[in-house]
């Protein structure tokens, strides 16, 4: 399938074509939240199908699941045409779907919110406007400060910088690269599978069949993210003990100020290679990017994962929102 024409709109296949007029309207926005970046939705966006068309000069993002349509952000553009192009998106969304609840829009960064609205006079909440709306907070995204993440400072990183000394203690011989897509996939595949035995080795039996679920989608995107590397503008980091990868990890730009960490995996049997290689390609990112910020993503509601991310002591914590139709 390759289009949907729904309400007068072409819907195209969202493919490596619409990279470059995505990255044209992203441009016109700044905001932090890493779900504003063509690779990071081409990526994720492995499991369901991706469309998108411009709407009253906006670039608009749908996903096809289970045969109904909804919007994976907000219409990217300039604020004035924001409102118009929203609600030309739930009339395309009601038009295709078997019920209007499913017409909803995703990850929508609090600042854009404004854009929703018809006018607003002073004084007025953005909520008040959005009278024909629900908006429902979802996640975070956990955002840090570059050089928190790289000097470690203070009794809070205390932990952290003790697991980076007993790793560069213990394997003195680690080697790092900049990810290559030739002379690394393999290796990277080959980690992840390894990554994903050990987790189910020690995972209690009534929760490997949904972790295994969750699995299948993300072995999809990384072999996406390897196969098309050289076309994304994303940098990657792979760190070798004795000739064999035991980590790697993808980031990119997401504005002036911020670069995001897409993905990272490491061996659970190398302590410490997590904590060094996230400080490693910190101080990559920065060098890269001259950038202030360090977004992780949010934590997909996982308590556990939300310990850690909180562990590094977060300096923003960046809401992300979801709109329905009342």
């Amino acid at each position: 399938m390759s289009t949907l024409t729904i309400s007068n709109y072409t819907l195209k296949h969202f493919d490596l074509k619409a990279k470059e007029s995505m990255n044209e309207y992203l441009k016109l926005i700044n905001v932090d939240v890493s779900d504003y970046t063509f690779a990071g939705n081409y990526i994720w966006l492995s499991t369901a199908t991706g469309f998108y068309t411009i709407v009253n000069d906006t670039f608009c993002l749908f996903i096809l699941n289970s045969g109904e349509l909804s919007m994976l952000l907000p219409p990217i553009g300039k604020k004035e045409n924001t409102y118009e192009a929203m609600l030309r998106c739930f009339e395309i969304m009601n038009s295709h779907n078997s019920n209007r609840n499913y017409s909803k829009i995703e990850y929508v960064h609090e600042e854009l919110l404004e854009g929703f609205v018809d006018y607003l006079e002073e004084g007025t909440l953005v909520y008040e406007m959005l009278k024909d709306f629900i908006i429902e907070k979802k996640l975070v995204d956990y955002i840090y400060k570059t050089e928190d993440l790289i000097d470690l400072k203070g009794d809070s990183y205390k932990s952290k910088r003790n697991e980076i000394n007993r790793f560069r203690k213990v394997y003195p011989n680690y080697r790092l690269e900049i990810l290559d897509k030739e002379k690394h996939s393999k290796e990277v595949l080959a980690l992840f599978n390894k990554w994903v035995k050990d987790r189910t080795t020690y995972m209690p039996k009534e929760e490997v069949e949904i972790f295994l679920d969750g699995i299948y989608f993300e072995r999809f995107a990384i072999k996406k993210l390897i196969n098309d590397y050289d076309k994304l503008d994303i940098i990657g980091l792979v760190i070798y003990i004795d000739d064999e990868i035991k980590g790697f990890t993808v980031g990119e730009k997401i504005n002036e100020n911020t670069a995001s960490v897409i993905i990272e995996k490491t061996d659970f049997e190398v302590l410490g290679c997590a904590q060094f290689i996230f400080r490693e390609f910190t101080k990559i990112l920065k060098d890269k990017y001259n950038i202030e910020y360090i977004n992780v993503g949010d934590d997909m509601g996982f308590e556990n994962l939300k310990k850690v991310k909180m562990s590094y002591r977060p300096k923003k914590l960046v809401p992300k929102y979801t709109i329905y139709q009342k």
